[in-house]
C-alpha cells in the first residue's frame, strides 16, 4: 500500500478497466473503480485515495462536476477530468472546480500517468504552503520513535506527492529499500496509506 492510490470514476467499464490495468503496472495502485456517483462518494469516504481520475458525464443526475465539488469541500484531494466533452460550457464548469488536469478522450495511457503526477505535484505545492515547512524537530517531537534522516527525506517527498519511482531515483535507492522505509514511516505515524501520511503530518504541523 505504498504506491499512489488512484480512484477511477468512469461509467464505461472497458475504459475504466483499461486505465486501471495500465496504472497498476506503472507505479500506481487503483484503490477502486466506481461506475456511478453514489459508489464514488462511498469510496471517497471509506477508501480515500490519493488522487481521483474523474469522468464528467456519469449518465445520471449527479455528474463529475458535482463530485469534484464534494472532493474540494470535504476531502481536499487532487483530481483530474477524463472526458469526451470539450465544449465551452463544459470547460467553464470544469474550471470552476479547479481540476489538476483535463484530458479529452480518446486518450493516451502515458498522458494519464503523467497528468496524475503533475496534478499531485502542483496540488501539494500549493496546498502545503498553508502549513509550516517540515523539519525534523516539528515532526519527531510528536513521535514516540523519531524518524531517521533517510526516513525524513522520504517523508518530505511523500508529502509533496512524489511517486515511488521518482523518490527512488532522487534518493538513489531501490524500490525495495524504499518500500522498507515507507513501511517504517507508516508504522511510526500509525497510518496505512499516503493520504493518511499527509493528513497526519498536517495535523502535526498545525500544532506549531
Amino acid at each position: 500500500m505504498s504506491r499512489i492510490r488512484v480512484l477511477i470514476v468512469e461509467d464505461e467499464p472497458l475504459i475504466a478497466e483499461h486505465i486501471a490495468t495500465y496504472l497498476d503496472n506503472n507505479d500506481f495502485e487503483v484503490s477502486a473503480i466506481s461506475y456511478d456517483w453514489e459508489d464514488a462518494a462511498a469510496q471517497l469516504k471509506d477508501n480515500t485515495p490519493d488522487v481521483v481520475v474523474l469522468d464528467i458525464n456519469l449518465e445520471e443526475e449527479k455528474d463529475g462536476i458535482q463530485l469534484a465539488r464534494l472532493i474540494n469541500e470535504k476531502y481536499h484531494l487532487p483530481f483530474l477530468f477524463l472526458t469526451a466533452h470539450s465544449d465551452r460550457n463544459t470547460l467553464q464548469k470544469a474550471k470552476e472546480v479547479n481540476p489538476g488536469g483535463y484530458i479529452v478522450k480518446p486518450y493516451n495511457e502515458r498522458t494519464i500517468a503523467a497528468s496524475i503526477e503533475i496534478a499531485l505535484s502542483n496540488y501539494y505545492a500549493s496546498a502545503n504552503k498553508k502549513f509550516p515547512a517540515i523539519t525534523e524537530h516539528l515532526i519527531n517531537k510528536n513521535l514516540p520513535e523519531a524518524f531517521s534522516e533517510r526516513e525524513m527525506d522520504i517523508l518530505k517527498l511523500v508529502y509533496e506527492g512524489v511517486s515511488n519511482n521518482q523518490i527512488a531515483t532522487q534518493l538513489f535507492i531501490s524500490i525495495n529499500t524504499l518500500k522498507t522505509h515507507l513501511k517504517n514511516i507508516y508504522l511510526k505515524l500509525d497510518v496505512n496509506n499516503r493520504y493518511s501520511v499527509i493528513v497526519k503530518v498536517r495535523e502535526m504541523l498545525s500544532r506549531n
